[in-house]
């Protein structure tokens, strides 16, 4: 007799399950996609206990005859591929036909359907014992998935409580909502709505009924394009960020995605404006020819390969960069007195009107666009500029980012107070200083290096595996104007280093940077360059806690004002935040509305 037998088919659809259905989210996932594929334009999704009870998705689309809803529960049953070349040039969501009958195989499915001519119900439990009979003729699809894995009791104890798996489903459908601002999207669960869109086809709507008004107002539109790729969508002000990456949706033709790769540009192009390990809040749409991406990757479809990735990189940390070079980046502090609070608490409560009355949402868009307002510069600055000013005015013609700030003194030896037409600022000392020599470093860097000779060179000894990298990277210093010898017995000595590191900190500075090129891992040359100067830079600006004089005060207020980045230091720290005039005489009580 044979070993090997042809596997029966609900085994090999429970097997299939293992990886198309992992947690709820994924057949909230399967669903929800169908019904975009269906051409729906309300999508409703009903939980009972986070779904793992029951999962109800129905919608207004297309609907299905008999034999399509039957047909719909055989694996690679689908109307998306017709032949190998429609592989190649994917435009649904959903084209691998596994996920129903997966989904059927662990759990009790009910299917109502119609497409305006006929109306099938069908029920499958455990993905047997299939029956269809009819229904009514409402078009559009109602598919309900009750007790989730309840034939395969090992993959239900691995579910996470329904706290987790609810926050999955609600983290899904945010994603979706914003990859589709024109289908109106409703989460219930246990009764109690999660997410209401309205469908209008505004995703700043979207954005504002997830995350709320105080990040919408902060959100900022982006747009571009180059031969292969158009991108647009809302980066938030890097004051607005998050302790991990869930607040990045990326979207490629409404479908959304994950990819390390994208992620990790967008993070990059918030490089020094935000602190190391904060992430910003984005929604990226990206629109391609399908011919130039892969999705055939995984079942859950969530992962992408991109044939010009390069290309795409460029075009999306070159917009984000740009965007942000043109705003003006100072946080506000808010300031809430029993009257504003009481607001919030009225615009809770009233979420739902708010998002349908479109007067109120008006109202509330204007605010949102602030951000636009350009700032009017002081024309007389440039003859008030010290000679200590790193930048040549004439030659880059080079405008103020902010006011000019008056200084009124420093507390706690740390922060400088100032004060102009608009307000009061406070001026973090060492944060403003490291941003002016960090450009003023990277300015240095790109020219001709000017060489100083160290009197008595700088010895350096290494541990056998970190000597061998050193010795590999020797030319990264040489070309910025150090002179590195081999000393034999794992030891090396620097000769020079360029004029822009201070002699009196040359040997801790370049004992760091030594430190930087005998990293592990992979190396990464544009991260080197950053992280040499921004070292450098930090070792050599004035500390918190340190006293400085009127003379340092005017000196740090005038610089950070012809900074590309004011508003950051190089590893993403705030420099300076102000209070408005309108805020100071809230607190004290001199306004009240």
């Amino acid at each position: 007799m044979s070993k090997i037998q042809v596997m029966d088919e609900v085994l090999a659809n429970k097997i299939a399950a293992g990886e198309v259905v992992e947690k709820t989210m994924n057949v909230v996932k399967e669903l929800v996609e169908n019904s975009i594929d269906a051409e729906a334009t309300e999508i409703t999704i009903k939980l009972i206990d986070s779904g793992v009870k029951e999962i109800e998705v129905s919608d207004n689309g297309i609907g299905m005859d008999k034999e399509d809803a039957k047909l719909a529960f055989e694996r690679h049953a689908t109307s998306k591929l017709k032949n190998l070349d429609d592989l190649f040039y994917i435009e649904s969501l959903g084209f691998r036909g596994e996920a129903l009958p997966s989904i059927a195989s662990v759990s009790n499915v009910r299917l109502k359907t119609s497409n305006g001519e006929i109306g099938t119900l069908i029920t499958i439990n455990g993905g047997k014992d299939m029956k269809v009979t009819r229904s009514d003729l409402q078009e559009g699809t109602t598919i309900t998935v009750s007790d989730l894995f309840y034939n395969t009791p090992v993959r239900l104890k691995y579910l996470k409580n329904l706290y987790v798996e609810l926050a999955h489903i609600v983290e899904y459908v945010n994603k979706m909502a914003l990859s589709y601002p024109s289908i109106k999207f409703t989460l219930i669960n246990n009764d109690k709505v999660l997410l209401s869109t309205d469908g209008s086809g505004d995703l700043l709507k979207v954005i504002y009924e997830i995350y709320g008004a105080d990040i919408t107002k902060k959100m900022i539109p982006i747009s571009s394009e180059n031969d292969d790729y158009n991108i647009s969508g809302y980066i938030s002000y890097p004051e607005v960020n998050k302790g991990n990456r869930n607040s990045i949706t990326t979207l490629v033709n409404g479908r959304v995605i994950k990819n390390n790769e994208l992620n990790k540009c967008i993070i990059e192009s918030y490089h020094t404006y935000m602190h190391k390990g904060r992430y910003p809040v984005i929604v990226l749409n990206i629109d391609v020819d399908p011919i130039l991406i892969d999705i055939n990757i995984h079942p859950t479809k969530m992962d992408i390969k991109f044939s010009k990735m390069d290309t795409l990189k460029d075009l999306v940390e070159k917009t984000i960069t740009k965007r942000l070079e043109e705003i003006t980046l100072i946080p506000e502090v808010s300031v809430r007195d029993s009257y504003s609070v009481s607001e919030v608490r009225k615009q809770i409560t009233e979420k739902k009107e708010e998002v349908k009355d479109d007067k109120k949402y008006e109202e509330i868009k204007l605010d949102f666009e602030v951000f636009e307002e350009k700032q009017d510069y002081d024309k007389k600055v440039e003859e008030e500029l010290k000679e200590s000013l790193p930048f040549d005015l004439e030659e880059e013609k080079i405008k103020p980012k902010i006011k000019k700030m008056i200084p009124r003194g420093v507390v706690l030896m740390t922060y400088i107070v100032a004060e102009n037409e608009d307000g009061m600022y406070l001026i973090d000392q060492h944060a403003a200083a490291e941003r002016i020599n960090y450009e003023k470093i990277l300015k240095q860097m790109k020219e001709k290096p000017i060489i100083i000779d160290l009197l008595i060179p700088i010895r350096i000894e290494l541990r056998k595996d970190e000597y061998i990298l050193a010795k590999e990277r020797f030319s990264l210093l040489e070309e910025y104007g150090f002179t590195v010898e081999d000393f034999g017995k794992n030891t090396i000595i620097i000769r020079s280093h360029p004029a822009w590191i201070p002699e009196d900190k040359s040997e801790d500075i370049i004992r760091n940077i030594v430190d930087l090129i005998i990293e592990k891992g992979e190396f990464d040359f544009d991260q080197f360059i950053w992280r040499m100067a921004a070292t450098t830079a930090c070792r050599m600006s004035v500390m918190a806690n340190t006293y400085i004089s009127p003379e340092d005060e005017e000196w740090i207020l005038e610089n950070i004002r012809y900074c590309d980045n004011p508003f950051t230091c190089p590893h993403g720290r705030p420099t300076i935040i102000t209070y408005t005039k309108y805020e100071l005489e809230k607190l004290f009580k001199r306004q009240l509305d």
